[in-house]
């Protein structure tokens, strides 16, 4: 099942044209913009979500249970690259990808998490709403903001 549903969410990386990075059990990491600059990024990235939701709102129910998934979505600088000699893996680092795994952990299921500073990058094409002042671990208290699909 978990192979079915990440080969669905490579073929909308590849149409929406952004990086997969990694899969860690059930997480999928994917980002835009890297390893070269995209002015678009989070609107490709929020649409990647969007999919993601809708297709998995449309998987069948797996022993009674109805599947569910959470996202998290932040915009800003990274550092990118291989490390090590052996098992060579492009991987992400730094504040941004922190922050993003941060918003997926305190998401909501089934709707897009993201920060201020995507809110604000989405608007107007895509409508987010402000989910308050919340306390984010390792981060403090961030005005975070959910995109339904």
């Amino acid at each position: 099942m978990l192979n079915e549903i990440f080969t669905t969410f490579d073929d909308f990386s590849d149409e929406i044209g952004l990086e997969k990075i990694k899969t860690i059990g059930d997480s999928y990491m994917v980002a835009c913009g890297v390893p070269t600059p995209d002015p678009d990024h989070a609107n490709k990235i929020a649409e990647m979500g969007l999919r993601m939701i809708r297709y998995v709102n449309e998987y069948p129910d797996v022993a009674g249970q109805k599947p569910s998934i959470r996202i998290g979505i932040h915009s800003g600088p990274l550092v990118a690259g291989v490390i090590g000699k052996r098992k060579f893996i492009y991987d992400l680092w730094g504040d941004a990808v922190n922050t993003a795994a941060r918003m997926e952990s305190h998401g909501i299921p089934n709707v897009i998490h993201i920060t201020a500073q995507t809110a604000e990058r989405l608007a107007p094409k895509f409508q987010t709403e402000s989910r308050g002042v919340i306390d984010i671990k390792g981060k403090g208290e961030m005005e975070t903001f959910l995109l339904y699909p």
